[in-house]
């Protein structure tokens, strides 16, 4: 998993409550278990008409915000099933964080497991960034994970709760795998115990 710091780049406005996660990665998706190959079915059916052509006015299809980084969402984002295809559209397109003023649950989580940072704002300040977004490629976003904070295109800085579990893990790249293997010397040396007391097993 690729480590998350600080990130500058084009955030994408979508002021929708309630985006929930059929809506980010469509059930007919769902068939791959690689975590590669699903951003171009991000948001597949407001994306694309029945005929596959791209819908103009969606914002992902707009020239500013192809390669958005950063979402700007409206409240409730990732509602719904609990489906991990979710943060990985959202990853093989190229978003590396979200912000709204809450997340369901699941989604929430699946994200830090995935590399995104999830960043939850007051509406005030969601607003703020929202209307930054809107001004297209030229508005940057900039998100320090380390100082927690959102600048935005103004320069006015909006600071952001994190679990430093949470925050140290992303930091530093590690999902369960990764967390996992940081305890393999501990790990071997109990394997060894275990085959000298036990060697049955």
């Amino acid at each position: 998993m690729d480590k998350f710091t600080t990130l500058t780049g084009i955030a994408a406005p979508m002021p929708l409550v309630n985006i929930d996660t059929d809506m980010i990665i469509p059930k007919q998706f769902l068939k791959t278990i690689k975590r590669s190959g699903l951003g171009v079915n991000l948001f597949d059916e407001m994306r694309y008409d029945r005929d596959g052509n791209e819908i103009p006015d969606f914002v992902l299809n707009r020239p500013a915000y192809r390669d958005a980084q950063i979402l700007i969402a409206g409240d409730n984002f990732g509602c719904g099933s609990s489906r991990e295809h979710a943060p990985w559209a959202l990853l093989d397109f190229g978003i590396r964080c979200v912000i709204s003023t809450s997340f369901a649950d699941i989604f929430f989580n699946n994200c830090f497991k995935n590399g995104i940072l999830p960043v939850v704002l007051p509406q005030d300040a969601v607003d703020a960034l929202m209307r930054d977004a809107e001004k297209g490629a030229n508005a940057r976003i900039t998100v320090d994970l380390d100082s927690q904070t959102v600048t935005g295109a103004d320069g006015t800085a909006y600071a952001f709760d994190m679990d430093p579990f949470r925050k140290h893990c992303l930091m530093n790249g590690l999902d369960d795998i990764g967390l996992t293997m940081e305890k393999a010397p501990a790990i071997d040396t109990f394997e060894q115990h275990m085959a000298q007391a036990r060697p049955w097993i």
